[in-house]
């Protein structure tokens, strides 16, 4: 049978998080037992006395305040550490539904999926009140990251997901900002199966989200997470395709340049335009040399994770 934890990464949210904890179903399907784990970022509200007198079996409260990436790390290190079969996250703000837990978890449960994401455009009719800036930045961040990874997903900044053992076992993440786009890169490299299924999400206008804060702030802070993982995960693309662009530009002006003084025996005219075409065929070809040795450290980044596996099932089990 299969033990599930579901994972809440809370700050300061004591006015609506005890609703999400008692709304966890605790008898589900093919489930032998469901505990919640509460991550607390250090709280300056009574956000952890809540959560344990709402019924959260764990509540781990950092020192400082981390961040949601660090803390939800720090939480799927923690759940399988409890020997968690399947982790779900989902957010303690109550925009999520907690009993529809059971509907996604099931394609984990049926082998087929390895990590199972809400989706909010799937069925828009189902998703209320969504800013309309949001659902702007939503659908421009799926069109980047399926870009990136080759996948057809339609919502990549979701919270609400699910996570089998093997899929949180090979994890690594490095953004303190947030999760959410970087573990689908991070996990499509892995060659995981990733699944959308549609849950109703309701938005609350008075509300305003505690973790995510300024919506410029969140895309740009995200952006850099995403640069950084594409540059990890796929270097020859991310160094390689401008290293190609400046080369050729570069040896376009300097055969330009060279056909012209080879008709008019002159030089004046395109002496600039030769020297920046040699430049940036320079740079160029620097930058290829830098794709290939980024793609040397790629090798070594998946040997060192893939110890870094071994060693987690060593240490959680599994």
């Amino acid at each position: 049978m299969v033990k599930l934890i579901v994972m809440i990464p809370a700050f300061n949210e004591e006015g609506v998080i005890a609703n999400v904890i008692r709304n966890i179903p605790r008898n589900v399907s093919s489930i032998k037992s469901v505990e919640v784990l509460v991550m607390d970022d250090k709280s300056t509200d009574n956000t952890v006395k809540v959560s344990k007198n709402a019924g959260a079996d764990y509540v781990i409260t950092n020192e400082v305040n981390q961040g949601l990436g660090q803390n939800f790390k720090k939480g799927i290190n923690h759940a399988l550490r409890l020997g968690a079969d399947i982790i779900v996250n989902i957010d303690a703000d109550g925009q999520f539904n907690s009993k529809d837990i059971p509907k996604l978890i099931q394609p984990i449960l049926n082998k087929e999926a390895d990590v199972v994401t809400c989706s909010r455009f799937i069925d828009p009719s189902i998703v209320k009140n969504m800013p309309f800036r949001r659902k702007i930045g939503n659908l421009l961040f799926a069109n980047i990251i399926n870009r990136i990874t080759g996948r057809s997903l339609t919502d990549v900044s979701c919270g609400f997901r699910a996570y089998s053992r093997e899929a949180a076992l090979r994890l690594n993440l490095f953004g303190s900002f947030t999760y959410t786009h970087e573990s689908i890169i991070d996990l499509t490299n892995k060659n995981m199966r990733i699944s959308e299924i549609a849950l109703p999400v309701v938005y609350f206008e008075e509300r305003r989200s505690l973790i995510s804060g300024n919506l410029i702030s969140y895309g740009v802070r995200s952006l850099n997470i995403m640069i950084r993982a594409t540059r990890d995960t796929q270097p020859l693309s991310f160094f390689g395709r401008p290293a190609l662009l400046l080369l050729f530009i570069g040896l376009i002006g300097i055969a330009f340049s060279f056909g012209y003084w080879l008709i008019y025996h002159a030089t004046t005219p395109v002496r600039f335009l030769f020297q920046v075409s040699v430049f940036l065929a320079v740079f160029g070809i620097s930058l290829g040399i830098l794709a290939l040795l980024a793609d040397m450290l790629k090798t070594i980044k998946m040997n060192q994770e893939e110890m870094i596996y071994r060693m987690k099932k060593g240490e959680y089990g599994g």
